[in-house]
């Protein structure tokens, strides 16, 4: 039979260790947001002893910090479509930057990790083995977009304010790509070749500056009851040089359609087309926005507007002003429709194997 004084240490002891497991917790809760933000910053090749910050330049060196925020008064009355392209310049010439972006729940490094997408996410490294390959976590986007477009608020807002994951993913490809280049492609997707050999080395790279694929060439009389456009682009792979305009096009689009329904109560998870706010359907009208954009073209030498006229049925790359449409085939292929050859054909790049809608329609 247990005395009082016994007792009474036991149920010292069991206090202790109680404290002592909700301090542990709540420092190990805490944790994740400076590791993310560490590696945002190692990701960027910033500093790499960032401190956890809640000013409106989270995650910026100072003097950083103050450079853009000086920078973004000067700017202030600006459009922000001026405002994205004073901060990320597009220079043509340019080479492509060698980096490939995914996006997904979690690194290939944590356990959690589907074993499914593993032979995908590894074949962008097997075929770019000199490039930076990152996959980014939802935390890790946040303090990304936080550090790229601190000078930008809005941008920032619209980003946080998007209520479904699958949304901020989409907007992520186009933020990213905008301000560092490279190539995006979504974790499902497999690297058939190297980016190299996606465009026929007879085309100078110092001519385009993006590469995209066509998702959809439906010709068929119904074709809008199954496509949003008659030729929709598709936005699982997109290679681009930084500040490319159709990027400055549809992140203004995102940003400003965001606020707007933010500001009238009609931001919410019950959104009625996803393809339509952020995804391939808005992808294809920025880019014939930018077709047939008298900034960037000659409007008068192209006969009338640029339309899926021009690219349906295409069987090799084409090339229309800084931009290399691939076929079909290129990013699409084993599609079993369309003019679609299977993977092993001489054109096809990237397969899609559409495993991560399943996990990203459960959100």
């Amino acid at each position: 039979m247990l005395s009082f004084r016994r007792a009474l240490i036991i149920a010292a002891a069991c206090l202790t260790i109680f404290f002592l497991l909700r301090s542990s917790h709540s420092a190990s809760s805490a944790a994740p947001s400076l590791h993310d933000e560490e590696q945002a910053a190692e990701i960027l090749g910033a500093k790499k002893d960032l401190k956890a910050s809640t000013g409106s330049a989270e995650g910026l060196p100072k003097a950083k910090s103050q450079t853009l925020l000086a920078a973004q008064a000067d700017m202030s009355g600006r459009s922000l479509y001026d405002q994205l392209a004073y901060y990320f310049p597009y220079d043509m010439q340019d080479k492509f930057p060698a980096y490939i972006w995914q996006t997904w729940k979690y690194t290939p490094a944590s356990g959690d990790f589907g074993e499914s997408f593993r032979p995908a996410e590894a074949s962008w490294t097997e075929q770019h083995p000199t490039f930076v390959h990152e996959v980014i976590t939802d935390n890790v986007a946040t303090h990304l977009i936080r550090y790229l477009y601190s000078a930008m608020p809005d941008v920032i807002e619209a980003y946080q304010a998007l209520p479904l994951p699958v949304l901020k993913a989409d907007f992520f490809r186009y933020l990213i790509l905008l301000a560092r280049g490279g190539i995006y492609s979504d974790i499902d997707t497999f690297a058939l070749k190297s980016a190299i050999d996606w465009v026929p080395n007879e085309v100078n790279r110092s001519t385009y500056g993006m590469v995209i694929g066509i998702e959809a060439d439906p010709d068929r009389e119904d074709w809008r009851q199954w496509y949003s456009r008659r030729i929709q682009f598709c936005q699982w792979t997109i290679q681009a040089k930084p500040g490319h305009p159709v990027l400055l096009d549809i992140v203004s689009k995102i940003t400003q359609e965001t606020l707007k329904r933010k500001q009238t109560g009609k931001l919410n998870k019950s959104l009625k087309s996803i393809v339509e706010f952020t995804g391939p359907a808005i992808w294809t009208d920025s880019v014939f926005r930018y077709f047939n954009d008298p900034r960037y073209f000659d409007t008068k030498s192209t006969k009338g507007n640029v339309s899926w006229e021009h690219f349906t049925g295409i069987k090799e790359p084409r090339q229309l002003g800084d931009i290399v449409v691939l076929p079909i085939t290129g990013f699409s292929p084993g599609v079993g429709q369309m003019g679609s050859e299977e993977p092993d054909h001489p054109s096809a790049c990237v397969k899609h194997e559409f495993e991560g809608q399943a996990e990203i329609d459960s959100f």
